[in-house]
């Protein structure tokens, strides 16, 4: 494996970061404080064919690679947690899934709208009573005739509000549990489809999430997405990728705190010498750095082994479930670092603390990630 990247890479890589340092950066603490989806960035978003990355320059995407797409998720959520989120979850949730499992007709229908930003997909999986238990949903789809009516209440919703279009996943044989499932694209707009409200979180603030109701809701068998009863396999797959985004989130929110305790740490001065003078700090800072870095060749290891093609399960698990965790404690060290003025909004590390914290929940909480490596350990063992 070579950990060196193209020149393209490095291109599209620094091409992301001077557009957040122009376009994101300065608008962060706004966007959090108004707690605002900051729509006036889409479009600027989709000029750099952010919104399609990997979905084919067929359907008007970038065709880009998976390493591809973790280097820029890494650059935006050292920018703005929220910004990035919008991203990872526009491409890897539900344009991911009509790319998947989607017919040509579909594919037709929604990529090429997806990528150029027209509208932002949302992806329907969670709902109030089941989380990680997918056996648990409660959302249904029955079939009459040739048309399916969906009934049930979606949360925790990504572009819930502000999405044009999303994928539904909904029980059509509940006595099969969660490999009962079918996933329905709905656009915005059917009748009995609409989001009931605006959840509040904790942090990511200019990220739009909200909970979604569907009330007797008819769509034609042309809008099911993949075989009846597929869903929740389709699922597993577009949730393995997930989870490398979810990582690369991580990574970047985490450098973002290094970043900034950085640059703190040779500014202020305490006992007549810059704090990164003092050894405490200094051990500090490293142990970011090192539990970083580690997280992000995870990452990158879990991606290149998903564009050679192979399923990574164990790699996905491994480099969410790390990459979590390393920005958690890497957003803590850095409010110690800050003192008292970290626990202020001042300055952004309070904001990178909140926005990672989502980091050990979505995509499968870090005690699913424990599941299911141990679950792998007791099959196969050590790879």
């Amino acid at each position: 494996m070579n950990f060196e990247l193209s020149e393209d890479q490095e291109i599209l890589r620094n091409t992301v970061r001077e557009f957040c340092a122009k376009e994101v950066i300065p608008m962060a603490r706004q966007w959090d404080e108004e707690e605002r989806f900051p729509s006036e960035i889409i479009p600027k978003l989709a000029e750099l064919n952010l919104l399609g990355m990997m979905v084919s320059e067929e359907y008007g995407g970038a065709g880009m690679s998976l390493v591809d797409y973790v280097l820029v998720i890494e650059e935006l959520a050292r920018a703005d947690g929220s910004v990035c989120l919008t991203v990872a979850s526009h491409n890897s949730l539900c344009t991911a899934h009509i790319n998947l499992a989607g017919t040509p007709a579909q594919k037709k229908k929604y990529l090429p709208r997806l990528a150029r930003g027209e509208i932002l997909g949302a992806w329907g999986l969670t709902e109030p009573g089941s989380g990680s238990d997918a056996a648990a949903a409660r959302t249904t789809a029955v079939k009459r005739g040739d048309r399916w009516i969906l009934n049930g209440q979606k949360t925790f919703i990504t572009q819930g509000s502000v999405g044009g279009v999303c994928v539904i996943m909904a029980s059509t044989s509940p006595e099969k549990r969660q490999r009962g499932l079918t996933a329905f694209i709905v656009d915005k707009g059917t009748k009995g489809f609409r989001a009931s409200r605006k959840i509040e979180k904790m942090g990511l603030h200019a990220s739009d999430t909200a909970e979604l109701v569907l009330e007797d809701v008819e769509v034609g068998d042309e809008q099911r997405l993949g075989d009846v009863d597929a869903g929740f396999r389709d699922t597993l797959r577009i949730l393995e990728r997930g989870r490398i985004g979810v990582a690369s989130m991580a990574v970047g929110l985490g450098r973002g705190a290094l970043e900034e305790a950085t640059k703190y740490s040779k500014e202020r001065i305490q006992f007549d010498v810059p704090l990164a003078k003092h050894q405490a700090i200094q051990f500090m800072l490293a142990d970011m750095a090192t539990e970083l870095d580690a997280a992000r060749l995870l990452t990158w290891r879990a991606a290149w082994l998903q564009d050679q093609g192979q399923r990574t399960p164990l790699e996905a698990s491994h480099a969410k479930l790390w990459a979590a965790q390393v920005a958690m404690r890497a957003c803590d060290k850095a409010i110690q670092i800050h003192g008292g003025y970290g626990y202020t909004r001042e300055f952004p590390v309070e904001r990178y603390l909140r926005d990672a914290k989502l980091c050990e929940i979505g995509e499968g909480t870090n005690e699913v990630q424990r599941m299911l490596i141990a679950r792998h350990l007791s099959a196969q063992g050590l790879p």
